[in-house]
């Protein structure tokens, strides 16, 4: 007896559907699909050409909102409007869009969530390092192909830009400054022109209505690249801030310490405000270099102390109290992980440290707990 190939087929696929275990960090498009569907199936405003919704539901998308329907859309940035209003305009015309700030400000979660509302799609994406090459820029070659065929449309691997150039989608280049120099101006033709030569092929790839380029720099960190004067000129660049008040970064550490939770069945944020709060003040105080009442100046250790780092922290803590403590996030759950982030420089960090401990934690009310867990582990 001969069996159909297609129901076997087919449950084939249906099980391995079911076996396909959950991602642990969703894509933007697949996290918040259904926000996305509610935004654009009630969206009425023009829309760029091959954008999946307008203008002003992308920077709905990103500060978050009501929608008439009653669909609440969470807020993805937490900052100022303009910022993202700036961003998303930039995206509508044809000039590149370059989010620079200093580590720890949101550059890759914006430029991530950007493209998912732009262009449904956030994975057209260069992780920028010291050895990025030019070909992750432009395009790469199938070696088997190339010898047995020669130079041809089939042996090109294409890059996540050349891809976007030809579907009129949305490219990131994340730390474009750990880019050495010259990889960096392979973009320069790209933004000016819209074209991609392939001088092999005697061809080349123009880009189609709906492309575009967001790029995430900063020039805090060791190893970095200055963008050449003639690079810069392509960017339209927005400088993402720090949070303004310590209120607004307790919001954020806050919220995405809840969505980090969420998907590792971690004891929920409500439980850890307290800590949260107090995390965010230490890093605060000790990257301002003056406490929060302005009556006390500070040595700055050599960190950063940023919110992704107190998301960071939290997030740890609140593993060490669910798997070895009460499921309550407390002082000793967070003590060890403020003082790695603190602490980068063994010998010139640590004695800033002991400082802040003793002049400002120790006296603080209501800190006695964190000022003996913080001793503990510094000792």
């Amino acid at each position: 007896m001969t069996v159909s190939a297609e129901p076997m087929n087919a449950q084939a696929s249906e099980k391995q559907t079911a076996e396909r275990p959950e991602a642990l960090r969703p894509h933007a498009e697949d996290a918040f699909a259904d926000e996305l569907a509610a935004l654009a199936a009630q969206d009425d405003r023009p829309r760029p050409a091959r954008w999946k919704m307008s203008p002003w539901a992308v920077a709905t998308y990103l500060l978050g909102g009501i929608l008439p329907d009653g669909t609440v859309i969470t807020p993805k940035y937490v900052g100022p409007r303009r910022i993202v209003e700036v961003a998303v305009t930039t995206l509508a015309t044809d000039r590149a869009l370059l989010l620079l700030g200093v580590p720890g400000t949101a550059k890759t979660w914006v430029s991530e969530h950007l493209a998912a509302a732009v262009s449904g799609d956030s994975t057209l994406l260069v992780q920028g390092t010291a050895g990025t090459p030019e070909e992750a820029i432009r395009y790469g070659w199938n070696y088997a192909q190339l010898l047995a065929n020669g130079p041809s449309r089939d042996a090109l691997v294409p890059s996540p830009v050349m891809r976007a150039m030809a579907e009129g989608m949305t490219a990131r280049v994340e730390e474009l400054t750990r880019i050495p120099a010259d990889v960096q101006d392979s973009l320069i033709t790209i933004l000016s022109e819209k074209t991609l030569p392939i001088p092999e092929l005697g061809q080349e790839v123009q880009a189609v209505r709906g492309f575009n380029l967001i790029a995430t720099a900063n020039d805090r960190d060791r190893g970095v690249n200055d963008l050449s004067s003639a690079l810069r000129r392509r960017f339209n660049t927005v400088v993402l801030p720090l949070p303004e008040s310590a209120d607004a970064e307790v919001d954020i550490v806050a919220r995405r310490v809840d969505q980090i939770g969420r998907s590792l069945d971690l004891p929920a944020v409500p439980e850890g405000v307290d800590e949260i709060r107090r995390v965010v003040t230490v890093f605060r105080e000790l990257r301002d270099g003056i406490t929060a009442d302005g009556r006390t100046k500070l040595k700055s250790p050599s960190g950063t102390l940023s919110t992704a780092e107190a998301i960071s922290v939290v997030t740890n803590g609140l593993a060490l109290a669910a798997h070895f403590g009460d499921g309550l996030l407390r002082p000793s759950d967070v003590a060890a992980g403020i003082l790695g982030a603190v602490v980068r420089d063994p010998a010139a960090d640590r004695v800033i440290w002991q400082e802040y401990l003793e002049a400002v934690v120790r006296e603080r009310d209501g800190w006695k707990d964190f000022y003996r867990a913080c001793r503990e582990v510094s000792a």
